[in-house]
């Protein structure tokens, strides 16, 4: 059976677990100091060494992703840490710059001598106020420190990290969107080509990551990359969060090796609730194709979740009992999906709101004849033609539920979701209790 891997959770219970002492009593800083004496060159080898793969939804090899970045030119060069975390059921990202902030600053400070950046910025989602102003008060801490700033640990390397907060838009999450954001401009997704690495944040040669893969770079520094290739996968290395929520005994943040099934997750959240079964469940978020019962045993890798028909993406678990109704969560995800889209493209903007009038009348037990094959036919021509990832996000969840669940939203023509499955049935708290 896989075990859990604390790594970057490792020091979450400990006392004020979020300021610079505390990290700094468990090695905190300390790959700083091994990185300032390496060449840039070979933490960008290190990093590729270890396939550590992005962390916020493609999976795509981070140092390779750095080595994309043109040859010097003398102007700027810029890092940008995507901490606009807004995918429904995900739930990774904002636990831990709660609890170890440090760990994702000390990441991007070895990040940005990696690539040349002297000015690297942290998006962070609007609403979350109080992770806002922890980071804050983190970066003022190790500003103060000498982590931060003129001359870092006298090696000459100076940064100034910018944590900005944005307006709490979905589309925020595709990553040239969000330097639109960052610049002043409407969330919108950009034409590419161009793509970041050349032409990012100001026309400039910028690296865009997710929060957990830049955290993750400091303990591959120390570690290697061969204690980091000792986790997970020949092709999915390392660690990883797994956020279970849902109809679990005990939800929560799981930090283990890439591979680990959702058998064994559940095992150790206590398995289902009490007196009921699984029914499906999502490995990556809302915007992943559902999965079911018979996928309990399927590796929770990329290569292995991708063969079973989904994506491992944020790795957010969301797990569903017998008593929830397909056809009621689906039409919910769309609500989030029609509401969010930013309107640039026809398949997304007019594909997403027909997806949720149908689903709508289907949830309600008012469908018509031929009303499924309409949300099939409505989903492919928002899958692969969209602008950018949020059209297939809202595409896919509607057909694979319809694949494994078609009889439930046939069921739609002639009876209301909650006439078949009740609210009370599918509640985790009992009405009254918090």
């Amino acid at each position: 059976m896989t075990t859990l891997a604390p790594v970057l959770t490792s020091t979450l219970d400990r006392d004020r677990s979020w300021t610079l002492a505390t990290y700094r009593q468990h090695g905190g800083y300390e790959a700083l100091r091994t990185a300032l004496r390496q060449e840039p060159a070979q933490i960008i080898d290190t990093v590729k060494a270890s396939g550590l793969r992005g962390r916020g939804g493609a999976g795509f090899p981070t140092g390779l992703k750095w080595s994309f970045l043109p040859k010097p030119d003398g102007g700027p060069r810029y890092l940008v840490v995507n901490a606009d975390e807004s995918e429904p059921g995900t739930c990774k990202d904002v636990p831990l710059m709660l609890g170890n902030p440090q760990a994702l600053i000390e990441g991007v400070v070895i990040t940005s001598y990696a690539i040349g950046c002297h000015h690297a910025f942290i998006y962070l989602r609007g609403e979350v106020v109080h992770v806002y102003r922890r980071l804050l008060a983190a970066v003022a801490e190790a500003r103060a420190a000498g982590f931060l700033g003129k001359n870092i640990l006298g090696s000459g390397f100076d940064l100034e990290v910018t944590v900005h907060a944005g307006a709490g838009a979905y589309i925020c999450g595709e990553e040239t969107a969000l330097l639109d954001s960052l610049e002043g401009r409407r969330g919108q997704p950009r034409l590419k080509p161009p793509f970041p690495a050349v032409a990012g944040l100001y026309a400039r040669p910028t690296v865009v990551n997710n929060v957990e893969s830049i955290a993750s770079v400091p303990s591959i520094v120390r570690g290697g990359a061969d204690w980091f290739t000792s986790m997970g996968t020949a092709r999915s290395a390392g660690f990883g969060f797994f956020s279970l929520s849902g109809h679990v005994t005990r939800p929560g943040q799981y930090e283990a090796p890439l591979g680990i099934t959702l058998r064994e997750l559940l095992d150790m959240a206590g398995g289902i609730r009490a007196g009921h079964r699984l029914k499906f469940w999502t490995p990556g978020g809302s915007s992943t194709p559902i999965l079911t019962e018979e996928h309990l045993d399927v590796p929770l890798d990329y290569e292995s979740v991708a063969g079973a028909g989904s994506m491992l993406a944020t790795r957010a678990l969301q797990v569903f009992d017998e008593t929830t109704s397909v056809v009621r969560c689906v039409t919910r995800w769309l609500d989030f999906y029609a509401h969010e889209s930013c309107g640039k493209c026809t398949p997304c903007r007019e594909g997403t709101y027909w997806l949720k009038q149908v689903l709508h009348r289907l949830e309600a037990g008012k469908g018509v004849e031929g009303d499924v094959d309409l949300l099939l036919d409505v989903s492919s021509n928002i899958f692969g033609r969209s602008f950018c990832a949020l059209g297939d996000a809202a595409a896919t969840p509607v057909s694979s539920a319809i694949k494994h669940f078609r009889s439930e939203f046939e069921a739609g023509m002639h009876t209301p979701a909650w006439e078949l499955f009740p609210y009370a049935a599918s509640a985790v708290f009992a009405e009254g209790e918090r």
